[in-house]
């Protein structure tokens, strides 16, 4: 099976290069026609596009104009999965990971992203900011989804057949998944639903549900869970509850 997971804001290129070796995002081609765009666009017009503060526009303004889509490690490129930092990779705590943990990982885990599409976690990326949902306009469509249309879904597929595989287990939020289009028709798709104790019931607290996106996806991928032992999750005090779950759903409680 292989394991989806959104990517992060925060990035860490401070760090120093982990040497584990490294592979090149499949997509970069398309890559390099949104750097294109967003290089053309002035700081306000990034500031309007995202959403975000002046001086975070001015950030990645500088980060599209030095992007050169690198295919080796550098000061400013770097594996993704030691790249993206935040609650989902706080659970996940990459560098807990052993050799082959990450050697598992590169066929087993993929990264949704708006600017690379698809990554595995070895591939090289250079710093950006770029989320799923942003609007931005191409020759392709109105916004990602649009311009992504099938690639995303396509790679997932030729990565499913090479593992013999026919399972994805979606721990990316719906902003990411919503770019991997008809995957469901020909493929099991499997969408664990994380809930902790709160006020009297149980529900999703979007920092503890991210967190355990990432603590599942570790368990999984340093035990080689296979698809019928998933309920079997019991990382930082989740369980799995029957009555809540469905057989697409499995729903993991805290109290």
């Amino acid at each position: 099976m292989i394991i989806l997971l959104s990517p992060a804001k925060t990035l860490d290129y401070e760090s120093p290069n982990i040497n584990i070796g490294h592979s090149v995002p499949s997509l970069l081609s398309k890559s390099k026609i949104l750097i294109k765009d967003l290089k053309s666009k002035k700081t306000d017009e990034i500031a309007n596009l995202m959403k975000i503060s002046d001086k975070l526009a001015s950030l990645n303004s500088d980060r599209y104009k030095s992007w050169k889509g690198l295919k080796n490690e550098t000061v400013n490129s770097k594996q993704a999965i030691f790249v993206f930092k935040g609650d989902v990779y706080q659970g996940l705590d990459i560098n807990s990971f052993e050799k082959k943990d990450l050697e598992y990982s590169q066929n087993h885990l993929r990264l949704l992203s708006g600017l690379y599409g698809l990554l595995k976690p070895l591939d090289v990326i250079e710093p950006y900011r770029l989320e799923m949902g942003t609007k931005l306009e191409t020759d392709k469509g109105k916004n990602l989804y649009e311009f992504w249309g099938q690639e995303i879904s396509n790679e997932i597929a030729k990565d499913l057949k090479s593992i013999k595989s026919n399972t994805i287990i979606n721990l990316a939020s719906n902003e990411y998944f919503d770019s991997v289009k008809n995957i469901k028709e020909t493929t099991n798709v499997i969408s664990p639903v994380f809930k902790d104790f709160s006020k009297g019931k149980y529900k999703i607290i979007s920092f503890y549900a991210k967190k355990a996106r990432g603590l599942m996806a570790a368990w999984i991928l340093k035990n080689k869970i296979k698809e019928d032992e998933l309920n079997n999750f019991n990382s930082d005090g989740y369980y799995f509850s029957h009555e809540e779950s469905s057989k697409n759903s499995p729903v993991f409680l805290r109290d």
